[in-house]
């Protein structure tokens, strides 16, 4: 149509008003009036009222929700009325709403003379559009006028809803008793489910309520609600809605003796998913009601445990690999009425202090940049970085250890060793890159113990970092050797968020897929010396790769566990940070985390190993490292073709024997025909002090002939090394309580164990030691020169400093 089409008829319209006379001009304009304030009479929204915040499962479960703003228990609107509900009320209510148009003629003129009958009103002749328009206006009074209002905006009404609408509308706002409102509030609130799961006792029970709410009240109304609800049941079944057993069947059923709790069975994922969406409503989430209910079991039974130590809080969060969501979000203790353990917080979303759950990362990035092989040799020797001393959980030493057994061991000091060798700022930005985001501080900030809990981190994130690694193992063989970029990203617990990222497929990620395959295989191995072998007692039906972490003071218990499904996170502590004895990973976190993958589906599924990034390469069995020409025993194992570019093993040397194989010789005091040439595994001093005692097969090299000690270089004659202090220390030495500066240990490894070692500080004798070579020292603040010599002249010189502040 054109726009001179609509002039011409608007010219036609002009004419005909023309000829209208003045008496039809001013009934027109009184018509146009009353059609404008009948259009307009209705406002945009019915109601204005709060609603509560609902949190529902998957499978549209109910997980809890929040009362509204005003006191009320008002869900959002539903979607649909269930049927039973729909003909109950129809029934009750307006047995004509799907034929008139807002007002019921007939029922009017039943309650005028019921009302003159009985001079009084004892019935209102309202349809449910007439109720609907009055519930939106909040009007109580229910006079002549009040009527007349009701009437014409429930014909509006009717013109701006569909009656399926009308309906919902009227069931969503209509008082249900006390301070419920609608179906779906009134349903739980009386039953413990949901409307559409409602028997038709309930549903006619629940009928009759907006029209006489306070009958669910306690006492003599009972009697009066059963007897109400009884005879629309009969009704129901008069007008053959359901059959005769339905109905004797129905009218056996009793009344609810007094409202129902609404679920709170997330009710930290409830508060949180309030707080970020102000607008409450239905929020649908990826939660798995079932795994929920088991996942709340297993953390009750343990708090019931742990409270006896004083350890009040546990959080539980269960992923799903491929996509993100999760399944199970157990944020804290559920008795939110306790208000002196810190139950409200949301230990999920709480910054804590890492411990050693960091450690498979840095051990991954490390495999995929070359930096180690799974066998190589950490130091697990005694160190000191100015005020900085690490320790092992068992408080010994190894001397070296395999990295993949260092990685199961959760040894710390081969961890530092390990970071000091990556870098902190290379590891500080691939930890903000995958996804912790409560690393908010340079690298300076933090240091070497990074890696031993020096930053903290959130069980959300952290889950959704192993979670990320899994997709990328995952993904390595389905995307033919590539990676997608759009792997790494945090977990989801909306339903209608789901991620579903186009892949961006590249040649390489944040790790190697051979890096991760390798890691998690380590991780499948945890396990702890000494009393800590109880790790053993937990088991699963399925194979799991995890790990724990115990933060300093023991304020913080991790577990962290994974399969090509599934992860878990598991955190174990106090909300307020007071430590505990006994509050370590292995120990509360561990039994936890495989308790609730013994509820979750079982699979014997594992990664695929891909081979397509690996190499079969000859190592050194003894060391780890790519074998050298003079490694004795060779073990070829599959590992990362970034590992090519790694070191050949540099503790294997060719030594020279005298005849008999019992000392050391050189050219200058043996024929090079009457030596023996072998090659020997050769730890440093300070290595071999710790190695030699946790493997008893470690050969220790032989002593030099003594005819040929003169003529030895300093190379040759290696047999002393300080463990501290390091070259160039700086050196903090703490005031003790009494005042007094304290003192510094200092110590030294010898490969003679019966040595005599002679200390000198700034050419000043010291003292001597034998067997066990440490010293307690206080030299005073300065530069110093600490100097060593063996009872057979050896010497050794490091210089130092000690410090005021």
């Amino acid at each position: 149509m054109t726009i001179n089409y609509f002039i011409k008829i608007g010219i036609k319209i002009i004419n005909i008003i023309k000829k209208l006379t003045v008496k039809q001009k001013i009934l027109l304009i009184i018509f146009m009036f009353l059609f404008i304030w009948f259009w307009f009479i209705l406002p945009d929204k019915l109601f204005n009222s709060p609603y509560s915040t609902v949190i529902i499962d998957k499978n549209n479960k109910l997980l809890g929700a929040h009362i509204a703003k005003d006191g009320q228990w008002r869900f959002p609107l539903s979607e649909n009325i269930p049927e039973k509900f729909e003909k109950s009320i129809l029934t009750f209510e307006d047995k004509r709403f799907y034929y008139h148009f807002g007002f019921d003629l007939i029922s009017i003129s039943r309650a005028f003379w019921q009302n003159i009958s009985a001079g009084k009103i004892v019935s209102g002749g309202s349809t449910i559009s007439m109720q609907l328009i009055r519930l939106s206006r909040k009007v109580k009074q229910r006079t002549i006028k009040e009527k007349i209002i009701e009437t014409i905006k429930s014909v509006r009404l009717e013109f701006a809803y569909s009656k399926k609408e009308i309906l919902n509308l009227y069931s969503s706002h209509a008082p249900f008793g006390g301070n419920v409102v609608g179906i779906d509030a009134a349903s739980w609130r009386y039953f413990g489910r949901k409307a559409s799961e409602l028997s038709w006792a309930e549903s006619a029970m629940l009928a009759v309520l907006p029209n006489s709410p306070s009958l669910i009240h306690p006492g003599k109304n009972r009697a009066k609600l059963l007897a109400k609800r009884n005879r629309l049941l009969k009704r129901l079944y008069d007008k053959k809605i359901i059959g005769f057993d339905v109905y004797e069947l129905a009218i056996e059923e009793p009344i609810p003796n007094k409202p129902k709790p609404f679920p709170q069975i997330a009710i930290h994922l409830l508060n949180r998913a309030a707080k970020e969406d102000k607008k409450n409503k239905i929020i649908k989430t990826t939660i798995d009601y079932e795994l929920q209910e088991k996942v709340t079991q297993i953390a009750g039974k343990y708090h019931r445990i742990f409270k006896g130590n004083g350890i009040y809080n546990i959080a539980v969060l269960v992923a799903d690999v491929e996509n993100g969501n999760v399944m199970s979000y157990y944020g804290n203790i559920n008795d939110l009425k306790d208000k002196n353990h810190g139950n409200q917080v949301d230990v999920i979303l709480a910054d804590r202090s890492t411990g050693s759950i960091l450690k498979p990362i840095l051990y991954a990035a490390m495999l995929t940049s070359g930096d180690i092989l799974q066998n190589s040799l950490v130091p697990d020797i005694p160190m000191r970085i100015g005020s900085y001393m690490p320790q092992n959980y068992n408080l010994g030493y190894d001397g070296a250890v395999p990295a993949r057994r260092a990685l199961a061991r959760s040894l710390n000091i081969p961890a530092v060793k390990l970071l000091q060798r990556y870098g902190v700022q290379k590891l500080h930005f691939l930890l903000k890159k995958i996804g912790l985001k409560s690393i908010n501080k340079p690298p300076s900030h933090y240091g070497l113990s990074l890696i031993l809990g020096g930053t903290e981190g959130r069980l959300w994130d952290l889950v959704g970092i192993y979670a990320s690694m899994a997709r990328t193992l995952n993904h390595y063989t389905k995307y033919n050797g590539m990676y997608n970029k759009n792997d790494y990203f945090p977990l989801n617990y909306r339903n209608s968020k789901s991620i579903k990222n186009k892949a961006e497929l590249l040649e390489d990620s944040w790790f190697s897929a051979a890096a991760i395959w390798l890691t998690f295989k380590a991780m499948i191995d945890v396990e702890r010396p000494g009393s800590e072998n109880s790790w053993r007692h937990y088991s699963s039906s399925q194979k799991v790769a995890w790990k724990t972490g115990t933060s300093f003071g023991f304020r913080d218990a991790w577990a962290i566990g994974l399969t090509p499904k599934y992860v878990v996170g598991v955190w174990v502590g106090n909300a307020d940070g007071e430590g505990r004895p006994g509050l370590v990973g292995i120990k509360t976190a561990a039994p936890i985390l495989f308790d609730v993958f013994n509820v979750l589906p079982q699979s014997n599924l594992w990664f695929d190993k891909p081979y397509d990034e690996m190499t079969y390469a000859a190592t050194c069995k003894r060391s780890g490292y790519l074998a050298s020409s003079v490694c004795d025993e060779i073990d070829s194992i599959w590992i990362p073709q970034s590992g090519l570019k790694f070191s050949v093993c540099p503790y294997h040397k060719l030594v020279h024997l005298d005849m008999n194989e019992e000392y050391r010789v050189t050219s200058n005091c043996e024929s090079v025909t009457n030596m023996v040439h072998k090659p020997w595994f050769i730890l440093p001093p300070s290595i071999e002090k710790y190695y030699k005692s946790k493997n008893s097969n470690y050969k220790q090299l032989p002593p030099f002939r003594e005819d040929c000690k003169n003529s030895l270089s300093n190379s040759e004659n290696n047999v002393m090394d300080i463990i501290y202090p390091h070259l160039k220390s700086k050196i903090f030495v703490p005031i003790e309580i009494s005042g007094t500066v304290g003192s510094t240990v200092f110590e030294v490894a010898h490969r003679n164990s019966n040595a005599i070692i002679y200390w000198h500080i700034d050419d000043k004798y010291i003292g001597q030691t034998k067997y066990f070579h440490q010293l307690s020292l206080n030299p005073p603040i300065g530069k110093h020169t600490l100097t060593l010599i063996d009872e057979n002249g050896k010497k050794i010189i490091r210089k130092f400093e000690i410090i005021g502040k």
